[in-house]
């Protein structure tokens, strides 16, 4: 079957819903405090911020909703050849990014020569997985995290599964299919939450299937609250929305009943968040920070995590108090900030527009 010709028009993205993307950098924040956290408290009911790791559930719920507000409508005229090029253009850049980093890490980790262990033949495989995201999960050091150069890639695993889904079956799914799919899905979430105790899965060879379940409700119900125009209005600005998405992140961990409150907040109070995000309006005077959340939520998300394993090299050789610890953290949160910001400008936008403006057409309509 012939790709059909593309016009520019197609090729345009369509205005954000601001709010949204300065949410997604808040999560992505709390994700780079939860990862120090937990490398230093591994009790999480005396974690402050032991729910961060559902910060992932976030994304992938704005990630349903922002890929239906924005291919529903034209993804029929540009095929799925031209939307796998534009979904790999926004999200491939930093995937290779976060390799090279991790790779870095890897050879020169000043804590822990793993290289010496694995030799260079399946360092080479573990980088040539993790640029193409092949799940590997061989490196017992690291937990078998399924892509052990970038652990967080496998949340991208799995956004490239929804993607594809959607460019071939999902953006033709009616209302009420979507909606029994969100019910199974769900469904599938409280099973999971009950039976392991959290929805923290999906990283690792030994949980690869939760990370189906987890992306499967969030993105499917991101879908359905902009097919149904589930937007709720409100008067809600940048401050207040942020207070309302940390305090799941804040919420208290306890064992007993984790197992329910972790798929109620993913279940119920996440999608919530995206029709009030969805629905307010940014005060200009935010405009700024707003922005500046947004444009470092994904690069911050792909390149803090090889500085992890170094950090975890760090606490265990050098055993630090938690007064230098107290510093410690909030520097290298900053860092890593300073390095998104950095890798945005200078790396990912420059390579993304580059590859965009070679697919556009020669002549402009």
């Amino acid at each position: 079957m012939q790709e059909p010709t593309i016009s520019t028009n197609l090729l345009k993205s369509k205005p954000h819903f601001d709010i949204l993307d300065g949410l997604r950098g808040l999560a992505a924040i709390v994700v780079v405090i939860f990862h120090f956290i937990e490398i230093i408290i591994h009790d999480f009911s005396a974690n402050f911020i032991s729910h961060g790791y559902l910060a992932v559930d976030f994304f992938f719920c704005l990630s349903g909703f922002v890929v239906a507000y924005a291919y529903d409508n034209r993804i029929a005229g540009m095929g799925l050849k031209t939307f796998i090029k534009i979904r790999l253009i926004r999200l491939q850049p930093l995937v290779v990014i976060g390799s090279i980093l991790g790779l870095l890490t890897f050879l020169f980790d000043p804590y822990a020569d793993l290289y010496a262990v694995y030799g260079f033949g399946e360092t080479a495989l573990l980088f040539i997985t993790s640029m193409f995201l092949i799940p590997y999960p061989v490196v017992s050091e690291r937990y078998f995290n399924l892509f052990n150069l970038n652990a967080p890639s496998w949340s991208l695993f799995w956004e490239y599964v929804a993607n594809f889904l959607y460019a071939i079956l999902l953006y033709k799914a009616t209302k009420t299919v979507l909606k029994i799919l969100v019910l199974v899905a769900a469904v599938g979430l409280f099973v999971l939450g009950w039976n392991t105790g959290n929805l923290l899965g999906g990283w690792s060879g030994g949980t690869f299937f939760e990370g189906l379940a987890r992306i499967s409700f969030s993105f499917l119900m991101g879908m359905v609250i902009l097919r149904c125009n589930w937007i709720i209005k409100n008067k809600l600005g940048l401050l207040s929305l942020s207070v309302l998405l940390l305090l799941a992140f804040l919420a208290p961990h306890n064992d007993q009943w984790n197992g329910i409150v972790d798929p109620i907040i993913v279940v119920f109070y996440f999608p919530l968040i995206v029709a009030l995000g969805a629905g307010a309006t940014l005060n200009h005077k935010y405009a700024k920070i707003n922005k500046f959340s947004g444009d470092i939520s994904y690069p911050l998300y792909m390149t803090h995590y090889p500085f992890m394993w170094v950090f975890a090299g760090y606490v265990v050789v050098e055993e630090p108090s938690m007064t230098e610890l107290s510093w410690v953290i909030p520097i290298g949160v900053i860092l890593l900030i300073g390095l998104a910001y950095l890798v945005s400008v200078f790396l990912d936008f420059p390579v993304r527009r580059y590859f965009t403006n070679k697919m556009r057409p020669e002549q402009v309509d």
